[in-house]
């Protein structure tokens, strides 16, 4: 039983530690200046991103476009820039993680 528990402690461990690695990914890319986990910024909520794809087959490889290129027109008048900053790898693991917030 012990070793059940502490089982479950060790991954909870991890997984969360892989949230707070994303969360730094997208603080340190410049993501948390226009978008926030639950509430509308400038651009929508990755809650809000995350329930619009939901389901949506190619959804993470357009989003990947959409985050390193930028977009317009589908959350309103603002658009979002192209972020040359951010590689493909680091995008993907972006939209994963966006997409996993709800």
């Amino acid at each position: 039983m012990k070793r059940s528990l502490l089982l479950c402690v060790v991954m909870s461990a991890f997984a969360s530690s892989g949230a707070f690695a994303q969360a730094d990914l997208a603080k340190a890319k410049n993501c948390m200046a226009c978008h926030a986990a639950a509430n509308k910024l400038v651009g929508p909520s990755y809650k809000d991103v995350a329930a619009k794809y939901e389901g949506q087959k190619g959804a993470e490889d357009k989003l990947v476009q959409k985050v390193m290129k930028g977009g317009a027109g589908v959350w309103g008048p603002v658009p979002m820039p192209a972020n040359p900053q951010v590689s493909e790898a680091e995008a993907r693991s972006l939209v994963k993680w966006i997409m996993a917030t709800k």
